[in-house]
C-alpha cells in the first residue's frame, strides 16, 4: 500500500428480484463498510432468497490524492456526502447463471464520480459515515486551495461589439430621427 491516507473498505452490491419479463433481477449499492480482516479477501454470499441476493465484496483500498482535494471538498460541500462506487456485471458468467455485479473501484471525490459517469460506466453512491466525513475533512483542510477570484473588468472598459460579434464604433455627429438640416 502507498504512503498516500488511505482506508480499507468493503462493498455490499444486491441483487433483487423484480417484476420485469425483460430483466428478472437488478443489481444495486446496498452499502460501504469499514474492512474487517474476519471479511477474507474473496467475495462471498451474505444472503439468498427468493427475493433478493447480497454479496461482499472485502478489501477494497480508498486512497486520497492532494490533487484531487477539490473533488474532495465538493462531496463535502454536498448535502450529503457519499461514497461513489463504479461496478461492473462480469463478462464471464457460467452459463445458465446471473452474472455477478463486481466493484471496481470506491472513492469520495466528486471528479472521480463524474470522470467515471462520463465514461459511460455504473457509479452508486451512499451516504459517507460521520467517521468518514471527519478523516476526509481533516484531508481537505490540510490540502484544498480554492481557485483565486479573478477580477472583472468594469463594463466601461469592455470592447464596443456589434450584435455580430464585430467591433462598433459610437459617433455624436449623426442626426437621429429622420430630421435634415
Amino acid at each position: 500500500m502507498s504512503l498516500r491516507p488511505h482506508t480499507e473498505v468493503a462493498v455490499i452490491l444486491r441483487c433483487e428480484r423484480i417484476d420485469n419479463r425483460w430483466q428478472p433481477w437488478r443489481w444495486s449499492l446496498a452499502d460501504v463498510v469499514p474492512h474487517e480482516e474476519a471479511f477474507g479477501t474473496a467475495p462471498r454470499l451474505l444472503l439468498q432468497d427468493a427475493l433478493e441476493e447480497r454479496w461482499l465484496f472485502p478489501d477494497m483500498a480508498v486512497e486520497l490524492f492532494r490533487d484531487d482535494a477539490e473533488g474532495y471538498y465538493l462531496n463535502l460541500a454536498s448535502p450529503a456526502p457519499c461514497w461513489f462506487v463504479l461496478w461492473r456485471l462480469d463478462e464471464e458468467a457460467p452459463e445458465g447463471q446471473r452474472p455477478l455485479a463486481r466493484p471496481v473501484a470506491v472513492s469520495l471525490s466528486y471528479h472521480d464520480a463524474g470522470r467515471w459517469l462520463d465514461a459511460q460506466e455504473t457509479v452508486e453512491q451512499v451516504p459517507a459515515p460521520a467517521p468518514v466525513r471527519e478523516w476526509l475533512q481533516a484531508f481537505v483542510d490540510l490540502h484544498y486551495q480554492p481557485e483565486p477570484r479573478r477580477r472583472r473588468r468594469p463594463q466601461s472598459f469592455q470592447p464596443l461589439l456589434d450584435r455580430f460579434g464585430n467591433p462598433a464604433s459610437v459617433s455624436t455627429d449623426k442626426q437621429r430621427g429622420g430630421a435634415h438640416g
